[in-house]
């Protein structure tokens, strides 16, 4: 079994959980813990939470699907691990999948979300597109572009891009990508809305770089610098699903699977034909 799932059910009541932003779309909250473990300092969160019905999202899933398919296309990114566990929530016992990843930061950086950075370092009527190609991040925004294409990600807002300084050695670096829960078909929350579902639908999405369409975005890659990835084959399909039966259900499975490749094909037809 791949070591970023763990089925065998963990302990986590003593976390302590804290609410994140309401979900888009959805009636609940996403909520957030942090510990420290072995020197290590680690994040936790949750899926789509409702109060009375417990978790009723699939979130924390999508970052595992994503995390694996990103391994396979070679792009840098924080890994997630999904986790069965007990935890306390008001006083209530819940047992959920979770997600537990790790810092990025490195010793002596600090953190800042790319749209604050951008609102102090941009000039005048500078967009954020060419704030990041001037700071050379391009190579990172359009193998972004096109990881959000494929996942229909409807969530890279300015905060979900982070700018990491260090004063000391005066070096800034955008973290690795993150926080892909709210792609995918994270809406869908019964079989009749997943078959309903069109996994080619450019759905609007809230980002900060590019316009609001996922597939006009990848135009902004300029022809010749799509990003160079390992390619993706059907037969990957094994390793990105793996151990999750039970966790969620076979046709979630197969529209996300069927969502990826077509995305996937779309995107390969996009870069041979322009």
């Amino acid at each position: 079994m791949s070591d970023n799932l763990m089925n065998i059910k963990q302990d986590l009541t003593y976390l302590s959980w804290s609410k994140i932003r309401h979900s888009s779309g959805t009636a609940g909250s996403f909520l957030k813990a942090t510990s420290q473990l072995g020197g290590k300092k680690l994040y936790y969160k949750l899926s789509n939470f409702d109060q009375t019905r417990g978790v009723i999202g699939h979130e924390c899933v999508n970052e595992l699907i994503v995390d694996r398919l990103l391994n396979v296309l070679g792009i840098e990114h924080l890994h997630y691990q999904l986790i069965h566990a007990d935890v306390m929530i008001n006083e209530k016992l819940y047992t959920v999948h979770l997600n537990a990843s790790e810092d990025f930061k490195q010793q002596g950086e600090s953190k800042i979300a790319l749209d604050a950075y951008y609102q102090v370092e941009h000039k005048d009527g500078e967009s954020p597109f060419d704030f990041c190609i001037r700071n050379g991040w391009e190579e990172y925004l359009y193998q972004m572009f096109v990881v959000d294409y494929l996942i229909l990600n409807r969530d890279r807002h300015g905060a979900n891009i982070e700018v990491l300084r260090n004063s000391r050695k005066k070096t800034l670096r955008l973290a690795p990508l993150f926080d892909h829960g709210l792609s995918l078909l994270f809406n869908c929350d019964s079989e009749k809305s997943v078959c309903n579902f069109d996994v080619m639908d450019d759905k609007r999405t809230n980002t900060f770089i590019g316009s609001r369409s996922t597939w006009e975005n990848l135009k902004l890659i300029p022809k010749g610098q799509e990003p160079k990835l390992n390619v993706l084959k059907e037969v990957d399909r094994e390793n990105i699903m793996e151990g999750l039966d039970g966790i969620i259900p076979q046709y979630l499975q197969d529209k996300i699977w069927d969502m990826i490749w077509k995305r996937w094909c779309a995107y390969e037809d996009f870069c041979h034909t322009r």
